[in-house]
């Protein structure tokens, strides 16, 4: 088997807690060892020369596969998401999803929770994780059917299965799409209030407690939702939580001027909320950063704001803007990749997203203060709905590594 190292690195190893000199060590498609190892004189080197080295990420949530744009942002592990064309409810589904990345990234599909994700009866979960599946989802919809949920998280429970739920209460926001505030009643947009999320939550954490299930809540972006979500890790629920960018840096008065690239589901909150967000990354009640990815074309988006569709295209700035958090010392940059990488492989229940041994040999170079200004007619997704047009980052990356192999 091939050996290979990776030397004159900076390493971002999510299980530590700064960033330190150290080589890394491969055989075959895993990691064998990684900072201060004893190098075979068989293997072949492979200079870094000085650039941080991490764990490719694992983007827990995607609603597309995006080769370009995942290996821009240096994703090396795509969980999709159950709202397809035809959604992830069969077994075949399954299967085809698993080899749609093959062999530029890994694609892990999230099974739909219910038929057609309509929120009533189960599908087939049991196949569909046997045929590939890794975690249970209720797609872009909250499943309002209490009995249902139970049902779902129940079943899940007994299979290992984490359950993601879009928290968000159906009852109250049917057909809003803004949150309820100064930026809605401005703009006369059908809002309903962020409350709706905290409703869905409690609800889903009271159902979790009755069947032991792990429940991972997508996105979580309201100050109320975070103060739930520290009271059921304080008590031991099996519970984790994610975020995306744009809840960390944008408010509601991004839709100002009726911007449908900031039209996102769930919607931009306030300021307040926002800092909330930000405070939850601080004292660790957030465990996953995704991207979101929803590249959507003009005909999805040139429309009234009411009759746009929701989403962004997140893959290849999901790096460069969490990186801000690094810069405002909210986290380490080794917190950063356990975000970002390590925690959201531990939900999938894959052996990536880390340099401990065995783990699979995927790798980002990352130049972390390379400068870039997002450029919404230049990203190299399918379509280049961002709200962060023109927002000058940093952070590149310069190489990819998939199971030992550069991209």
């Amino acid at each position: 088997m091939s050996k290979l190292a990776i030397i004159n690195g900076k390493l971002a190893d999510p299980a530590g807690d700064r960033l330190t000199e150290g080589s890394i060590l491969i055989e075959g498609d895993r990691i064998v060892a990684a900072g201060d190892v004893t190098l075979p004189q068989d293997a072949e080197r492979i200079d870094a020369k000085g650039l941080v080295v991490a764990p490719g990420l694992v983007d827990l949530g995607v609603f597309a596969t995006d080769k370009p744009a995942f290996h821009f942002g240096g994703i090396t592990r795509a969980a999709l998401m159950p709202d397809q064309s035809s959604p992830l409810d069969d077994v075949g589904l399954i299967q085809q999803a698993t080899r749609a990345g093959k062999p530029d990234f890994w694609v892990h599909p999230i099974a739909a929770a219910t038929r057609g994700l309509k929120g009533m009866e189960l599908a087939e979960i049991g196949m569909m994780q046997a045929a590939g599946a890794k975690a249970v989802g209720t797609g872009r919809q909250w499943i309002a059917d209490s009995g249902v949920m139970l049902r779902v998280l129940s079943y899940a429970s007994g299979l290992g299965l984490t359950v993601i739920t879009h928290p968000e209460d159906s009852g109250l926001t049917g057909r809003a799409v803004a949150t309820s505030g100064e930026t809605a009643t401005r703009l006369g947009l059908p809002h309903a209030p962020a409350c709706a999320e905290a409703m869905a939550i409690a609800r889903d954490l009271m159902l979790a407690r009755e069947t032991g299930a792990a429940v991972h809540f997508r996105l979580v972006t309201t100050k109320a939702g975070f103060d739930l979500i520290r009271g059921a890790k304080a008590e031991g629920l099996k519970v984790t939580c994610g975020i995306s960018p744009a809840y960390l840096f944008l408010n509601d008065q991004a839709v100002t001027d009726f911007r449908t690239f900031a039209r996102l589901s769930p919607p931009l909150r306030s300021e307040d909320d926002r800092k909330a967000a930000l405070e939850a990354m601080r004292d660790g009640s957030v465990d996953v950063i995704t991207s979101g990815h929803d590249p959507r074309g003009p005909e999805d988006k040139r429309l009234p704001f009411v009759d746009a569709s929701p989403g962004m295209a997140g893959a290849e700035t999901l790096l460069a803007l969490s990186l801000n958090l690094v810069r405002e010392g909210l986290v380490s940059i080794n917190r950063l990749m356990m975000l970002l990488s390590a925690n959201p492989a531990k939900i999938l229940g894959v052996n990536a997203g880390g340099f401990g041994t065995g783990s699979a040999a995927d790798l980002i170079f990352v130049d972390p203060d390379a400068p870039w200004i997002i450029d919404s007619a230049k990203m190299a997704a399918q379509a280049g709905n961002t709200p962060f047009d023109r927002v000058p980052v940093q952070g590149r990356v310069r190489q990819i590594m998939k199971g030992g192999v550069f991209l």
